[in-house]
């Protein structure tokens, strides 16, 4: 089992409220549900999670990139 960092924990709360720049509603709505949307990054401990319609990486230290 992979165990998030506090960093990146505290990065994935604040992309789940994010607003869409569409406007759209976001999915999963519940921050549980986003959550569970995490994938580990192949070689490495960043963590990649789907958002707005692209993937977004969050390093361990917080640090978030398309």
């Amino acid at each position: 089992m992979f165990k998030l960092t506090r960093l990146q924990m505290e990065r994935l709360r604040e992309i789940h409220q994010r607003p869409t720049a569409s406007g759209l509603p976001r999915t999963p709505t519940s921050f549980l549900a986003f959550r569970r949307t995490v994938q580990i990054a192949i070689g490495g401990d960043c963590i990649m999670v789907p958002w707005a319609g692209m993937w977004l990486g969050i390093e361990t230290d917080g640090y978030c990139h398309s």
